[in-house]
């Protein structure tokens, strides 16, 4: 292994390392969460000052053991057009924070970087083609779907966890329900101690958003309303409370963007 190596990865977290470093904490297909220092990037006039979350970079990274340095870098792609709305900055923050909590140190998870870029690309054109904020709820919500199972902690939307039968939602009966229990899973009806309830409609637009789309109406609009997406939000964090050390604090200011500052 030679003294230095490139690295291409998304940053995802910058704070302060002494005087004038960062440390970085990147994401890369390669080695999965890597933590680096960045001399100087605090300087105004640093070659490294572009060492940002939500920053694409191309590296060269010195270092055999410990915490290696950052030497040089090229800026790949540069989301800060996310700042310019609350809600898409909040969306990208949030999705951030959760791959934090889904990828380890060191070990690759395949699929995550390319998922989460993805949804950032997507979150870049609400803002460039002013789509209605309801875009960028929708965006965080497929975007936590996705990466929840590419992280391993899939949403269990194929059968009930207590009698195993497929669940299947029938659309336009409006008296079936399914409980959410996030230390179990789904269960077909409304069960005293669940945390959230859902009816057909709901946990049908929830099993769409496996798919590599949004779902949409013939017209292109989102299908659900906003009080549904809010509702898809807080049960993805209900589950990756119970099931990660955490949930993204970001979420919280999401929710705040649409008027529901309510926490779940």
């Amino acid at each position: 292994m030679s003294a230095d190596q490139r690295l291409e990865g998304l940053v995802l977290r910058s704070s302060p390392l002494g005087e004038n470093d960062r440390l970085l904490t990147v994401l890369s297909a390669a080695e999965g969460l890597t933590r680096l220092a960045a001399p100087g990037a605090r300087k105004p006039k640093s070659s490294l000052a572009a060492a940002v979350p939500l920053a694409l970079l191309s590296l060269q990274v010195g270092g055999r053991s410990g915490l290696r340095r950052v030497r040089q870098l090229r800026v790949l792609r540069n989301y800060s057009a996310l700042a310019e709305r609350l809600e898409t900055l909040a969306a990208a923050q949030g999705l951030a924070e959760l791959t934090l909590e889904l990828v380890p140190n060191g070990a690759a998870v395949e699929g995550v970087l390319d998922d989460l870029l993805l949804q950032l690309n997507r979150l870049e054109l609400v803002v460039k083609e002013r789509q209605g904020a309801l875009e960028a709820l929708a965006i965080a919500v497929q975007g936590a779907v996705h990466l929840l199972a590419l992280g391993g902690y899939a949403l269990p939307l194929a059968s009930c966890a207590r009698s195993a039968e497929p669940l299947e939602p029938p659309i336009g009966n409006w008296e079936w329900r399914c409980s959410l229990l996030p230390a179990e899973g789904f269960v077909i009806g409304a069960v005293v101690g669940a945390q959230m309830v859902l009816n057909a409609s709901e946990l049908a637009l929830l099993q769409r958003l496996l798919r590599p789309a949004l779902p949409r109406k013939r017209d292109g609009e989102l299908m659900g309303p906003e009080p549904v997406w809010l509702r898809l939000l807080q049960l993805q964090e209900l589950w990756s409370r119970e099931h990660l050390s955490r949930g993204a604090r970001s979420w919280r200011l999401l929710r705040q963007c649409f008027g529901d500052g309510a926490s779940s």
